[in-house]
């Protein structure tokens, strides 16, 4: 994907689902988010096992069909397995983007979102992107 279609979509993308959040500051999921969130998006937290708590101030939800707002951007902090799964999801609640984090290689996920007419990002992370492209607002 092009520079251009990759800063597009982070400027158009408002909400976004963030799949394999964590509580432990020290994870990369944790410190994207709050990235996120201080960059201006609305990040909600998937994690079953944090379900019904608040994670950076946000709702915790156990699966993205349980979020009661329309997602922009499913980004995805699961191992390359676990993708697929999580494609069929983001299609299901009409997610616009599936990006899969740095690591997260699943092309079987890619073609499936694709077809489903999804816009894919495979293995970068929004935060190093919104960096590179010259993004960053002043938090």
């Amino acid at each position: 994907m092009k520079n251009n279609e990759i800063q597009s979509i982070l400027e158009q993308v408002k909400t976004i689902a963030l799949v394999g959040a964590s509580d432990k500051p020290a994870r990369d999921s944790y410190i994207v988010m709050a990235y996120l969130l201080a960059q201006g998006y609305q990040v909600i937290p998937v994690s079953p096992k944090l379900a019904g708590q608040t994670l950076l101030g946000q709702q915790v939800y156990a699966s993205l069909k349980e979020i009661p707002v329309p997602i922009d951007m499913v980004d995805v902090f699961r191992n390359s397995e676990a993708a697929y799964g999580v494609a069929e999801e983001a299609i299901a609640i009409k997610a616009k983007v599936l990006w899969l984090q740095i690591g997260v290689i699943n092309h079987q996920a890619e073609q499936l979102a694709l077809e489903a007419g999804l816009n894919v990002i495979m293995d970068l992370c929004p935060k190093l992107e919104i960096k590179r492209l010259g993004m960053e607002k002043p938090v």
